[in-house]
């Protein structure tokens, strides 16, 4: 089973805006309202892709039985903790690119953490955990390290898809796979990164500390995989018109697992359906459809050697 943490799920309310004005009455012109966060993201792109998985994470109040019930209506079943305070209502402004508002979330406390480690608990070997986005600002910074720590040696693949010091503390505890796009791996090996032999090595030092496997997001430029077998996949992104970007990047996480496990360790097969995963994602509202994934893979070129 896949099991996707997200500390600080939301409501995230895209809107479109025509001729914004400060100080005025605006309208929408089109409204969406989705369950946002990047391991719930995950989940909803493992369901797209035919594929279970269990959210995990804090909710509190009327926002978080939304988030809840937006979920079960989707067939998918949380396992939530409840919290008191409430959950975050984030704005997209689609039409402003980049601009956004994202709520503070939840309060949390040590009674709250330790309930989450207990229900982690129940994770088996061969399970997948999925610790994705950032951390509350209530929760300590090494929460993700603490929850690897509470599960080493237990055989469950853990994935990382977080920045800075919370994805660095994590590395001796070798996850299965972590997920930085160019500016978080910038961020964690602490110089810009443009060139893509630049993201190769970034990547293989991240590899260095820790990490078995490395997966690089680039946006429309498509991705790189570093592998535990020493093998550099890259591929470009399939051309096509960008509806939504966000959640791209976690779809390509969802596709990646989708595909290794669908091929039973294929590293290139799942880098495959990740690159194709994250682009069906972007050129559609939500989250790309399983037909849709394969159409793109059709023409999808990748290539692999040896490092």
């Amino acid at each position: 089973m896949i099991y996707t943490v997200t500390l600080n799920p939301s409501i995230d309310y895209f809107v479109k805006i025509r001729n914004f004005e400060f100080g005025r009455t605006n309208r929408t012109t089109s409204e969406l309202m989705i369950p946002g966060g990047k391991g719930i993201n995950v989940s909803l792109m493992l369901h797209s892709l035919g594929m279970d998985s269990i959210p995990v994470g804090f909710t509190a109040g009327f926002v978080g039985q939304e988030i809840e019930r937006m979920l079960q209506s989707e067939d998918i079943n949380p396992s939530f903790i409840h919290c008191s305070g409430c959950s975050r209502i984030n704005v997209k402004l689609q039409n402003f690119e980049g601009t956004e508002i994202n709520g503070m979330g939840p309060e949390i406390s040590e009674d709250h953490i330790q309930s989450l480690m207990e229900k982690l608990r129940d994770l088996s070997e061969g399970d997948y955990l999925v610790l994705a986005g950032s951390i509350s600002r209530n929760l300590p910074d090494t929460i993700y390290s603490d929850l690897c720590a509470k599960l080493e040696n237990r055989g469950i693949r853990i994935v990382i898809d977080a920045t800075g010091q919370p994805l660095l503390d994590t590395l001796p505890y070798h996850p299965f796979l972590i997920k930085p796009n160019i500016d978080e791996l910038s961020e964690v090996c602490g110089r810009e990164l443009f060139m893509t032999d630049d993201i190769i090595d970034a990547a293989m030092e991240l590899q260095d500390k820790g990490a078995e496997n490395v997966l690089v997001s680039m946006g429309s430029k498509g991705a790189v995989l570093v592998d535990h077998k020493g093998v550099l996949h890259k591929g470009r992104a399939p051309e096509g018109h960008v509806v939504n970007a966000v959640g791209a990047g976690d779809s390509m996480l969802a596709g990646f697992l989708y595909g290794y496990e669908q091929s039973q360790g294929d590293y290139e097969e799942a880098f495959r359906y990740g690159i194709a995963s994250g682009s069906a994602s972007a050129f559609t509202q939500r989250f790309g459809s399983l037909d849709e994934v394969k159409k793109l893979m059709a023409g999808l070129k990748t290539m692999q050697h040896k490092l």
